[in-house]
């Protein structure tokens, strides 16, 4: 019998669509249990403007989160400037931050099981004068650890992610043996501990095209990547590369693996979101808290139209909730 879990649901950037995603979420019967942290009287503005019958309720420490249809529990915050649907105002970036940060403090309490984030605009946060590059590095401060590991997942494909939001001229420098490990191990153990997977099978891409080619097309596989891989199999881990990425994203590879390790942002993602985007989640790995997010952006010119599709949304609730329940068993074992 599975454990039910509760879920805080960040709505993210005021004007975007996750307020309204939240609401759309709250029309229909849904487990795990989900908390809206943010404020009240944006998620009534948005239900008023789409005309959405939603009875949001009031949620507290140690309340049971609503789960009927037309009805949605809400950790309401203050500090909110404006609801405007579509139009950014650089007043509402605290507000945003400080829902994070109560979401996440939340599940290193234990209030919450994990949280599962709308999305944020990082551009209109910056303009307030607040220094932010993402969810992840937010949460990775927040929780204190020195590194996490970003990865997207679908139910055919996952794809993590050495680096991260790096210009390209900066990631071959990034790629050292150090930050390779510690993202290696990073990923091993949580494909263990919320997947359930007993022993992870891991493509490795290379940097350079064709993997380098001998060391003619760059020298990063054979001075950086494959010594680190071998010292890890050594570990017992299994490890597939390094492997040229322009073919290991075929069938021949992926039918037995697990996940495949991209060395940089654009050398992975594009694959998995041609391959399932609106319908995939991320995933932030290595923090002490489960956290999902939607695959996709605020969507501005959609918020308020009651046309933003809630299908990334559902995907990352239903993968938090397995996250947290095979966290829960991986505790008990």
């Amino acid at each position: 019998m599975k454990r039910s879990v509760t879920l805080a649901l960040t709505a993210g950037e005021p004007a975007g669509i996750g307020p309204e995603l939240c609401l759309q979420l709250g029309l229909e019967e849904r487990q795990p249990g989900i908390v809206v942290v943010a404020c009240k009287h944006l998620l009534q503005a948005r239900a008023g403007l789409l005309g959405l019958a939603v009875e949001l309720e009031d949620w507290k420490p140690g309340n049971r989160a609503a789960t009927a249809p037309g009805r949605l529990s809400v950790m309401h915050i203050d500090g909110l400037t404006s609801t405007d649907a579509g139009k950014l105002d650089p007043g509402n970036s605290a507000y945003v931050l400080e829902t994070l940060r109560i979401a996440a403090q939340g599940c290193l309490d234990g209030v919450f099981d994990g949280m599962v984030t709308a999305p944020v605009h990082k551009g209109v946060i910056n303009d307030a004068g607040i220094a932010f590059s993402g969810h992840t590095e937010f949460l990775q401060e927040l929780c204190g650890v020195e590194r996490v590991v970003m990865m997207l997942a679908t139910d055919e494909l996952r794809v993590a992610l050495v680096t991260t939001h790096l210009p390209l001229k900066d990631v071959s420098a990034a790629i050292t043996p150090e930050r390779l490990t510690q993202v290696i191990r990073i990923l091993d153990v949580d494909l263990r501990k919320y997947f359930g997977i007993e022993q992870p099978v891991i493509l490795v891409a290379g940097l350079n095209p064709h993997a380098g080619e001998g060391g003619y097309l760059g020298r990063e596989e054979l001075d950086i990547i494959e010594p680190t891989l071998e010292k890890l199999r050594r570990e017992g881990m299994t490890l597939t590369g390094p492997l040229p990425a322009d073919t290991l994203f075929t069938p021949h590879w992926l039918d037995n693996a697990d996940a495949v390790l991209a060395m940089y942002h654009d050398q992975g993602l594009p694959v998995l979101k041609f391959q399932g985007f609106g319908r995939a989640v991320n995933i932030t790995l290595g923090l002490p808290i489960v956290r999902t997010s939607v695959d996709h952006g605020t969507a501005l010119d959609l918020a308020g139209s009651g046309k933003a599709d809630a299908g990334s949304l559902h995907t990352a609730v239903r993968v938090g909730e397995q996250m947290a329940q095979s966290a829960t068993r991986d505790r008990n074992e």
